[in-house]
């Protein structure tokens, strides 16, 4: 299992995005959440930004594990990463 940072990025009213939370809790992992609806308009924007480095697709939710970053809910993927 891996020991690196995660954090997810994600709407509090996603489906996808809820999965991708509960895929995580269900491992145990602890991990970093911003909803990004959540925040105020200039967090969001700074968020954005972020998002924009990581990856030019700005699709939620967007995780990052260690250096790997995942677009999208993409289990499969999300539990290679994480050594699963």
């Amino acid at each position: 299992m891996i020991s690196a940072l995660i954090k997810i990025y994600a709407l509090s009213t996603c489906s996808n995005c809820a999965s991708a939370k509960h895929l995580l809790d269900s491992c145990g992992l602890p991990y970093e959440c911003t909803d990004l609806d959540l925040l105020s308009k200039n967090e969001a924007i700074t968020l954005f930004a972020e998002l924009e480095r990581l990856s030019s697709k700005c699709t939620l939710p967007t995780i990052v594990i260690g250096d790997k970053v995942i677009v999208g809910y993409r289990e499969k993927e999300i539990k290679e990463a994480l050594g699963l």
